[in-house]
């Protein structure tokens, strides 16, 4: 078990906590450190620390506000290289993916601080001037998922600072290692209660959600988890930025050249051993191509290797954690109940760690649980269509609603889908994009509200107007 002492950042100063839990490595499923685990005690403090620091920090001119985020970038940036190992050990994502996460995070921050929050006028006339302004919700917390523990929290701290809040951060209880690193170095830049970082076991969010001094949750997460957070933010009425789960479609056209499309639409689907929200999730190929993809997807998903992250030759880690590994597990198992057919994988090995193997399905029914569920893992059904509009309907019918994607040499045809698709995010010829300069967010029960671009910085704010009577009395 690692000796290092990990502590959460409150008020500006390092706490230890009083009591901790364990932190697995999943390549292993051994555990390797411990975690503060942060008590009600504890997060009443860090509620009240930030408090305290909105009533000077919402002050500070958004250019310091700015230039203090962009610091953080630059020195998150610099220690990059000296956490990715850490977020390996945590995550269980190979060295790569890792730094790929970190650097992500650095320049998520760097570029939100082009935006602002300028003030809007809508009446400037002889007898009045009604001017809308932007203020700062106040304390926010930000509950962080595990697949990128770092790039996600970064799309809550950059904008939810740069707006006048303070914050609570939160990592996912598996992965709080390499987060609580980066509240060190938080504290090294923002005055003291702006940024607070706490980790917990599954007793904290709840605690969180339901806290009466904070003002706004954004949660990134599954659905599931993310009704329970609305549930408890009800009692005070939070703001909410809720960034759920997505069944993503994956709708592959005839016009494409099949023997070069093959690795993107591989690694759309399977970057980060499909731990990824945006990911695609199910693979419809139009039946004129379908038997000539299915077989060069499976030709390339063979020359990836699966192993732990930390070897330089892996290209997909592990599993996060165990109930997630269960549940894939269990998608596995219930495609052999149904006499599903396997490409390949399908069989999952007893060892240590939780390494699922790429598992590909060929064509099973719409009704099937591993094309209903989001899998979130390393398991992904082809399915073959003929009509487009009978697509576009088993696409929509789906609860949930994050993203798409449309492959086709056809630029008209795959514009045409894309606008019949009810989703947040449609990507067309390519895969997992997003940008801090592009809304993000999803329909129906994908969740509320968006990150990234503009309208994510004004999630964080409350819309105040001001109208100001050129001639005092002047009023009817």
């Amino acid at each position: 078990m690692s000796s290092d002492h990990f502590t959460m950042t409150i008020n500006g100063a390092a706490e230890r906590g009083l009591e901790s839990f364990e932190i697995e490595n999943p390549a292993s499923g051994n555990v390797f450190a411990v975690a503060p685990d942060c008590t009600q005690a504890e997060l009443d403090l860090a509620v009240a620390s930030a408090r305290d620091a909105f009533h000077s920090w919402r002050t500070v001119p958004i250019e310091e506000r700015r230039t203090l985020i962009k610091s953080f970038a630059q020195k998150l940036e610099q220690e990059a290289k000296n956490l990715a190992p850490l977020l390996t050990e945590e995550q269980g994502k190979t060295k790569v993916d890792a730094l790929t996460d970190i650097m992500g995070g650095a320049w998520w921050l760097d570029e939100t601080c082009r935006y602002d929050l300028p003030d809007i006028i809508s009446e400037d006339s002889a007898a009045r001037l009604v001017v809308t302004r932007r203020e700062p919700i106040g304390v926010v917390a930000a509950i962080v998922p595990w697949n990128y523990p770092v790039m996600l929290a970064m799309l809550k701290v950059a904008p939810a600072l740069l707006a006048g809040n303070t914050l609570i951060l939160k990592p996912a209880p598996t992965t709080p290692l390499t987060t609580l690193r980066i509240g060190e170095i938080a504290r090294e830049i923002f005055p003291a209660g702006v940024l607070n970082v706490i980790s917990g076991s599954d007793k904290l969010g709840p605690l969180i959600t339901s806290h009466p001094g904070i003002d706004k949750v954004s949660f990134t997460g599954s659905t599931q988890t993310g009704r329970q957070v609305m549930r408890s933010a009800a009692a005070t009425l939070k703001s909410l930025t809720l960034e759920l789960g997505g069944n993503d479609a994956c709708i592959v056209m005839p016009s494409v050249d099949v023997e070069a499309l093959a690795p993107g639409l591989f690694w759309a689907a399977f970057t980060n051993a499909g731990q990824v929200c945006i990911a695609a999730k199910r693979l419809y190929i139009h039946e004129d191509i379908y038997e000539p993809m299915k077989a060069a997807i499976a030709a390339y998903a063979k020359t990836v290797k699966v192993g732990r992250g930390s070897d330089p030759d892996t290209q997909i880690g592990p599993v996060q954690n165990r109930a997630q590994f269960k549940r894939v597990e269990s998608l596995i198992q219930d495609a052999h109940d149904n006499g599903y057919e396997f490409l390949m994988g399908g069989k999952v090995t007893p060892g240590e760690g939780y390494f699922i193997p790429v598992s590909i399905l060929d064509n099973p029914p719409e009704s099937a649980r591993i094309v209903q569920e989001e899998q979130f893992g390393p398991v992904l059904p082809l399915m073959k269509f003929s009509s487009v509009d009978e697509l576009i309907d088993r696409v929509n019918e789906s609860e949930l609603g994050l993203g798409a994607s449309v492959w086709s040499n056809d630029s008209g045809e795959a514009d045409a889908i894309a606008r019949r698709l009810n989703v947040g995010t449609v990507w067309i010829n390519e895969g997992q994009n997003l940008s801090p300069h592009a809304s993000f967010g999803g329909w129906k029960q994908s969740g509320l509200g968006s990150e990234g671009a503009q309208s994510g910085l004004e999630a964080y704010t409350i819309p105040k107007t001001v109208f100001k009577t050129r001639v005092a009395g002047g009023a009817g």
